[in-house]
């Protein structure tokens, strides 16, 4: 059946419409809203609520106390003034029970990760300004998943061990000659983590080492960074295998 003319300029134009339309705009991912402060708080509550029950309470008793406080302070100052004391001692009472939450929070996430795989590591993180640490481990046995951290820091370079004492010592030594072969003249300090005699708690690692003497000025502290970074960690080698004699299979290079 012929085309009529007519059927034949629509077709035209139908054409040439979809020639030059617009392509279709693409969607527009939607944003993952993140939760609110208020959200925040309230789930680092209910998270320390369960590993310290006591919470509660001695929020609640933070925040009375500090009114009280409050109130009896200006009391004194201006008798009868009581209106102003309790408007001074409700924010003083919430920042108050707020920092008490905060340290409970802190000590019951490490409850949490205490005992586990790369909990030093994770203690480590919370490091203040002045202190450079490597995520991975500068040791480690795959065998018994010991692991040493370090730490480069104005008290010298800090090695964080986890595990027990007799298995983590080869570690140890095996870490410290390489960095006395390196860096003979700058001090090596080992602190282990564990709840045994002579150890330190995974919640203590940071405070113990901020207690350590100062030895180094800053701009040593990037210089021996740079240092141990530059010598990189060497890779194990398999036992029968002398990389120095390892001849190339020339077959295998040409395809045969």
């Amino acid at each position: 059946m012929a085309k009529t003319p007519d059927s034949a300029q629509s077709n035209a134009d139908e054409s040439k419409r979809s020639r030059f339309s617009r392509a279709p705009k693409a969607e527009k991912p939607k944003k993952v809203k993140k939760p609110g402060r208020m959200k925040q708080m309230v789930d680092i509550f209910k998270m320390t609520r369960r590993y310290d029950p006591m919470v509660t309470w001695i929020m609640l008793g933070a925040f009375l106390g500090l009114i009280l406080v409050s109130m009896l302070v200006v009391l004194l100052i201006s008798p009868g003034n009581w209106i102003t004391g309790l408007l001074v001692g409700i924010p003083l009472g919430l920042l108050g029970a707020l920092l008490l939450m905060s340290r409970r929070a802190e000590r019951a996430a490490y409850a949490q990760i205490e005992g586990k795989a790369g909990a030093a590591g994770a203690a480590l993180s919370s490091l203040k300004r002045g202190w450079i640490f490597d995520e991975q481990p500068a040791a480690v046995n795959p065998r018994t998943q010991d692991v040493v951290f370090r730490a480069v820091g104005r008290p010298g370079i800090v090695l964080v061990t986890e595990g027990p004492s007799n298995r983590v010592k080869g570690l140890v030594d095996a870490e410290r000659r390489r960095l006395n072969r390196i860096l003979p003249n700058v001090k090596v300090t080992v602190i282990e983590t564990g709840r045994g005699e002579g150890q330190v708690s995974i919640a203590k690692v940071t405070k113990a080492m901020g207690k350590l003497k100062k030895v180094l000025t800053k701009v040593e502290v990037g210089a021996v960074n740079k240092r141990i970074t530059s010598m990189g960690n060497k890779l194990p080698i398999p036992k029968g295998i002398d990389p120095y004699k390892a001849r190339p299979d020339r077959k295998a290079a040409r395809g045969r």
